[in-house]
C-alpha cells in the first residue's frame, strides 16, 4: 500500500470515529436533558418563578430600582407572563434544559393559575462548564396568550415574534408600547440583564407536570382562561406582581435602555429592539412525549 493510500485509509478511519463520537455524545446529552426535564413539579416551578420574577421587577421599598427593572408600564399592560430558567452545560457537545411556568391576565385583571412549560436541546460548539440564565417573556397580546393556550409547542420567532423589552422608566418606555411586538423578552445571567436571543427557542407544554398537580389532563387553554382556580402555591408570584404594579415612580428620572448581547445599553426604539438569531440549530423534545 502506498503512502497516499495509507493516508486516505487513516483519514477515513478518523472520520468514522469522529462521527460515532458525535452521535454517541449527542444521544447521551439528549438522554440527560430528558431525565432532567422529568424531575419538575408545579409547586417547585411556581416558587422558582416567583424568585426569578422578583429579581426582574422593581423593589417597592426602593423605587430607584425601577431604573434597572422591567417597567411598571410594561407589566401593567401585560396579557401574560412566561417565566423560566435554562441550564446549559457541556464540553464540545452542549446541552440545555429549562423549565418554568406561563400565566395569563384574566378579564377582571387578576391572574390565572400557572401552566408548566419546558425547553431542552443539544448542540455542537465550544461550551465548557455550566451557565444558568433566567428569562421573563412578557406577552403583550391575546395572540401571544393563545399561542401558549393551544398546547404543544411555541416557537419564538416562528409562530410568534418577540423583541427585547425596554428597561427603566419614562417616555422611551411609553414609546416602545405604542406598537409593541407580541412578546417582550428579558434575560439575566449572573444577576445582570443580558440581551440574549430566544430566536428559534421552542417552549413546550409540560402536560405531565400539569396533570400531576391538577389531578387530571387539564389543557393549557383551561388553565390560562381561568377555569382552574389559582393555587396557593402561586401566591408569592401574585404578590410580587401586585407589588411591582403599585410602585410609585414619581420623582424618578426618565431613563430607559435595551441591553444587547454584550450587556451594553442601547437606546429604546419605538416598538422595541429586535432580537436577532445566531443561526444555531436546536433539537427539542416533542411536547407529546412529555
Amino acid at each position: 500500500m502506498s503512502m497516499l493510500d495509507k493516508f486516505r485509509a487513516g483519514a477515513r478511519k478518523a472520520q468514522l470515529q469522529a462521527t460515532a463520537f458525535m452521535q454517541e455524545g449527542g444521544s447521551r446529552m439528549q438522554q440527560e436533558s430528558a431525565t432532567l426535564m422529568r424531575g419538575f413539579s408545579l409547586p417547585g416551578e411556581a416558587e422558582k418563578a416567583a424568585k426569578i420574577l422578583e429579581s426582574f421587577l422593581a423593589n417597592p421599598d426602593h423605587p430607584e430600582s425601577a431604573l434597572n427593572a422591567i417597567p411598571k408600564a410594561v407589566l401593567q399592560r401585560a396579557r401574560g407572563l412566561a417565566i423560566f430558567q435554562v441550564i446549559k452545560a457541556g464540553f464540545v457537545f452542549s446541552g440545555k434544559a429549562g423549565s418554568g411556568i406561563v400565566l395569563a391576565r384574566l378579564p377582571d385583571g387578576s391572574w390565572s393559575a400557572p401552566s408548566c412549560i419546558g425547553t431542552a436541546g443539544v448542540g455542537w460548539g465550544l461550551q465548557i462548564g455550566a451557565d444558568i440564565t433566567d428569562f421573563v417573556i412578557v406577552l403583550n397580546s391575546e395572540e401571544a396568550v393563545r399561542a401558549f393556550s393551544m398546547g404543544g409547542n411555541v416557537t419564538i420567532g416562528g409562530n410568534i415574534s418577540a423583541s427585547a423589552g425596554p428597561i427603566g422608566t419614562g417616555g422611551a418606555v411609553q414609546a416602545s408600547l405604542a406598537s409593541p411586538a407580541p412578546m417582550f423578552s428579558y434575560s439575566k445571567s449572573k444577576g445582570l440583564f443580558a440581551g440574549l436571543s430566544l430566536e428559534g427557542t421552542i417552549l413546550i407544554e409540560r402536560k405531565d407536570t400539569n396533570r400531576d398537580f391538577y389531578g387530571s389532563n387539564v389543557p393549557a387553554k383551561d388553565i390560562l382562561s381561568g377555569r382552574v382556580p389559582p393555587p396557593e402555591v402561586a401566591g408569592k408570584m401574585y404578590e410580587v406582581i401586585e407589588a411591582a404594579e403599585g410602585l410609585d415612580e414619581s420623582g424618578l428620572p426618565s431613563s430607559a435602555y435595551v441591553p444587547d448581547a454584550t450587556g451594553a445599553h442601547q437606546p429604546v426604539p419605538q416598538g422595541g429592539y429586535t432580537v436577532g438569531g445566531q443561526g444555531q440549530s436546536t433539537t427539542v423534545f416533542d411536547a407529546d412525549q412529555h
